[in-house]
């Protein structure tokens, strides 16, 4: 039987002996929520169910975060900004909680903080992502299959419409003006090859095949490999870049990247452009100055869905309707 005592002004203590069991307390702020752990303790005893959760109840999330960090971050293809985004979630009030006392309700108290802090919803559904990862890996890996994944139980933001940012006339030209030497082939490239900033990075001499006219990408974003055709202009890019068989072809990092692109953006005097935002020019050009089918188009880019190609289509219409008045 549970008894409940009051600790304080604001700790209710429980504490459950059960003959079979070791002895298991735990403390909360509110009566009832102890009320309602001891419940689903003693339930789970008598049904022969109950795992001992004091492993995740000395585990703060904070260090579970480090221990996700050290032995699940390296397997992810962009390793290095999933661990910035777990130590930038270390700062954060909810990840003094232990593994054990997180719920629900708690995911939602930090999704509505973040919001208030003006985070876009695909922001916070990272940040969500991460977080859900690392209570699977705790369940499945760690030992800890008694825990439950309390991202599952929280509602999620909504993501806002995917970036409609454009080049506009003479916004192409000025940026390579400004760029510094090493980074106008990458934006070149990336406006011939609609490929990711993570992708263009990696990119190496052996996956390049000049006489075929392609790149071999191994690891992509969506975890697929692909071979990307090159434009005689992508094609160009390569050929006048120093080429070490076995080196990187651009030289660049994914972080250096975004800081050249910040430069040639300054410089420039453009406003609200990303690098990403290059990804979605090219990706806008294909359909607009090509005859490739939608399949084609995805084969290129690496898209995950048809679905989320669905709202370039618009741009093909447009120039279906200037086929169909040219028409005789």
């Amino acid at each position: 039987m549970a008894s409940i005592n009051k600790r304080g002004t604001k700790q209710w203590n429980v504490r459950i002996r059960r003959k079979g069991y070791p002895l298991q307390t735990a403390t909360f702020e509110k009566r009832e929520d102890a009320e309602t752990w001891a419940r689903d303790v003693e339930s789970k005893m008598d049904k022969g169910a109950f795992l001992c959760t004091k492993e995740a109840e000395r585990t703060s999330l904070h260090e579970a975060l480090d221990r996700y960090i050290e032995e699940y971050a390296p397997s992810l293809a962009d390793h290095q900004r999933e661990v910035n985004r777990a130590k930038f979630l270390q700062k954060r009030k909810i990840a003094q909680m232990s593994l054990a006392k997180v719920r629900g309700m708690d995911i939602a108290a930090f999704i509505k903080e973040r919001e208030a802090e003006g985070v876009a919803g695909n922001t916070i559904r990272l940040d969500l992502a991460t977080f859900s990862r690392l209570f699977e890996t705790a369940r499945k890996d760690w030992g800890m299959e008694y825990l439950d994944n309390p991202v599952k139980k929280a509602r999620k933001p909504k993501v806002s419409r995917g970036r409609e940012r454009r080049l506009q006339d003479g916004e192409e030209e000025k940026l390579l003006k400004h760029a510094p030497e090493d980074f106008g082939p990458v934006i070149k490239f990336a406006l011939e090859t609609a490929m990711r900033r993570g992708e263009i990075a990696a990119l190496r001499w052996e996956n390049v095949k000049l006489k075929e006219s392609t790149v071999f990408l191994p690891k992509t974003k969506n975890g697929a490999a692909r071979t990307v055709p090159l434009s005689p202009a992508a094609l160009n890019v390569l050929k006048e870049l120093p080429r070490d068989i076995k080196g990187s072809v651009f030289r660049l990092a994914p972080d250096e990247i975004t800081q050249a692109m910040k430069k040639a953006r300054a410089g420039a005097k453009l406003k609200d452009l990303r690098f990403h935002d290059l990804r979605h020019e090219a990706v806008s050009r294909l359909f607009e100055k090509t005859n490739l089918d939608i399949m084609q188009i995805q084969m290129i880019t690496g898209h995950k869905t048809l679905q989320m190609l669905a709202r370039y289509t618009h741009l093909r219409a447009v120039d279906l309707v200037k086929s169909l008045a040219e028409t005789p």
